[in-house]
């Protein structure tokens, strides 16, 4: 490191120091001693909540509680906890006035049971409602199990012609549709379909679902 560099360093470790000692509040912070556990703020709670958790830094988990109305800006975050275990949690809520608590009508949430459990205790009045994220995660990957199941009965089908072909010295040509895929193709290349609204699809993509709807109806109900 060159001595220039260094002095920079040094001045701005300095000046990091001199924030968080003299012109911050950070000694007087009310939440400085259990921060890097949990973090509340009961003045942002209102009628409307949602909790769910995220990795903020390192792979790890942090549940989050805020305020809906607020829309990401200034008074949302209600409450931050490091970690998902339900017990902490609730302790750390409980300790918010039950008057507080009891303004609360409605919490948007995953379908995870320790989700559940958080809401039902610490915020009794609650109605839970599952954020329609997690069901069209859910729905998605409903769609796709099928698919790669279809897949690879295809490619056993598959599989078994091409060696019945050979026995009888014969040339295996497998199922051409009017989209121009093969059947194995067909379901390979569908799994793009699902990663947009079939509003957004192009000409091709709508042959293909066409195509594949048809051929495996069961997708086709799923999808719909």
């Amino acid at each position: 490191m060159s001595y220039h560099r260094w002095i920079l360093r040094g001045k701005r470790k300095n000046l990091q120091c001199q924030y968080k000692d003299y012109l911050s509040d950070f000694k007087e912070w009310d939440q400085k001693l259990h921060a890097k556990g949990w973090f509340i703020f009961p003045q942002n709670i209102n009628s409307k909540l949602s909790i769910d958790e995220t990795a903020l830094s390192k792979g790890e988990l942090y549940t989050i509680i805020t305020n809906k109305k607020a829309k990401g800006k200034k008074g949302s975050i209600v409450a931050i906890f490091s970690g998902t275990k339900v017990e902490p949690i609730i302790a750390q809520l409980l300790k918010i006035p039950a008057s507080k608590r009891g303004r609360v009508k409605e919490i948007t949430l995953d379908m995870a049971n320790s989700m559940k459990t958080i809401v039902r205790k610490s915020f009794p009045k609650a109605i839970q409602v599952t954020d329609r994220f997690h069901v069209q995660k859910l729905t998605f990957e409903a769609l796709q199990d099928i698919r790669i199941k279809h897949r690879w009965e295809v490619i056993d089908m598959e599989n078994e012609q091409i060696k019945q072909a050979r026995l009888k010295q014969k040339i295996f040509r497998p199922e051409i549709f009017q989209n121009v895929d093969p059947r194995k193709q067909l379901l390979a290349r569908s799994r793009y379909l699902f990663y947009k609204a079939p509003s957004n699809w192009t000409e091709n993509q709508y042959g293909r679902s066409k195509t594949l709807f048809e051929q495996y109806p069961d997708i086709g109900i799923q999808h719909h």
